[in-house]
């Protein structure tokens, strides 16, 4: 359990790391180039794992994936773009509480995605630990009113938080397409096809919208050094996510990120010198403990009304079937660890 909540935690210190890189482009130096530096990224994806797929042999070359599952990979893709282009842009237009608690919305669509798609079934106390994840986020949303921390200028409210929940639900939907494909195929695939295609929509995308800005940036050696420790942050959070979604799922994952926020505002006490409140520490524990309970058991899988595969989630107990309890009969009851094809099945009549 405290490896999966320490996991969790270690995307969140990545996405702090790219909080506060972005930060400083674009209010110290005005390099406000979001597309471009999530090119960075998925160049530096397209060189490491689409090469390794190119290399390989047999159904898991590269051809051999995109003469199958081309037109999938690439509106993946093009959702993973744009929930990260639709949540930066929307700072231009709201404040940073509204984006701080639609972000949040994420958190629903991936539950409903996992229910519906992946057919993951949770117990009471997953609902209880989200709750309470939640209410963690609230209170740091209310320490940011009470001390004022700068909000931004929230022009146009209503169109900066569509672009929020539009953000957040395609977050949502490439969270789970992702937890799909490294449990069904392989981490490789996901990010070398993301890479792929997350490299050829952003310069498109680049060259067309965001072009003018990049020649206004002023190079020197820390904007470049700004840059690299950006696309380092972003790319380990995509190299990594794969795994910790694999041990946990992609509810845990969303739930541990809610803990980055508040890393970034730890630092930006010292950095940017931030009004301290105990709201925050309130806060930062509040979600701890949401994610404790949530990691406490296991969620399990029905593959229909009478098959369930249960999930042994590294954070939750194995479950020791006893000979002698009354079992629904037919159910068919298995474990998946990192080796999931190799799991064998265990029947109880």
């Amino acid at each position: 359990m405290l490896i999966s909540v320490a996991l969790g935690q270690v995307l969140s210190l990545l996405i702090c790391g790219i909080g506060l890189t972005s930060k400083y482009l674009s209010e110290d130096f005005h390099a406000n180039t979001p597309v471009f530096q999530s090119f960075l990224n998925y160049i530096l994806l397209f060189l490491v794992y689409t090469t390794t797929l190119a290399v390989r042999q047999g159904e898991e070359n590269l051809l051999a994936i995109l003469r199958r599952r081309w037109w999938k990979y690439m509106i993946l893709g093009l959702i993973d773009l744009e929930a990260n282009y639709l949540v930066v842009k929307a700072y231009q237009y709201t404040t940073l509480t509204s984006i701080q608690l639609l972000d949040c919305f994420v958190i629903p669509v991936v539950i409903l995605l996992s229910w519906f798609f992946l057919l993951i079934r949770y117990k009471a106390v997953h609902f209880v630990g989200i709750v309470v994840c939640i209410l963690g986020m609230g209170c740091m949303v209310g320490a940011d009113v009470l001390v004022g921390r700068h909000q931004g200028a929230g022009e146009n409210k209503l169109v900066g938080d569509l672009l929020v929940l539009g953000g957040a639900t395609l977050y949502g939907i490439s969270n789970v397409w992702e937890e799909y494909i490294i449990r069904t195929l392989s981490r490789v695939e996901f990010l070398g096809m993301i890479g792929l295609f997350g490299a050829f929509f952003s310069g498109i995308q680049l060259a067309i919208m965001e072009h003018k800005e990049l020649l206004k940036v002023p190079w020197d050696w820390q904007i470049g050094l700004l840059y690299v420790g950006f696309s380092a942050c972003m790319f380990g959070l995509y190299s990594f996510m794969p795994v910790v979604i694999k041990k946990t799922s992609a509810t845990s994952v969303n739930l541990s990120l809610l803990t980055a926020d508040l890393y970034s505002l730890f630092c930006g006490l010292f950095l940017f010198h931030y009004k301290f409140s105990g709201l925050y520490l309130l806060s930062f524990f509040t979600i701890l403990i949401g994610l404790v309970l949530y990691s406490s058991t296991s969620t399990y899988i029905a593959q229909d009304p009478r098959v369930y595969k249960q999930f042994r989630n590294p954070s939750g107990p194995v479950v020791d079937l006893p000979t002698t309890a009354q079992v629904e009969p037919s159910v068919t009851y298995t474990s998946l660890g990192q080796e999931t094809e190799e799991e064998p099945h265990v029947r109880v009549a």
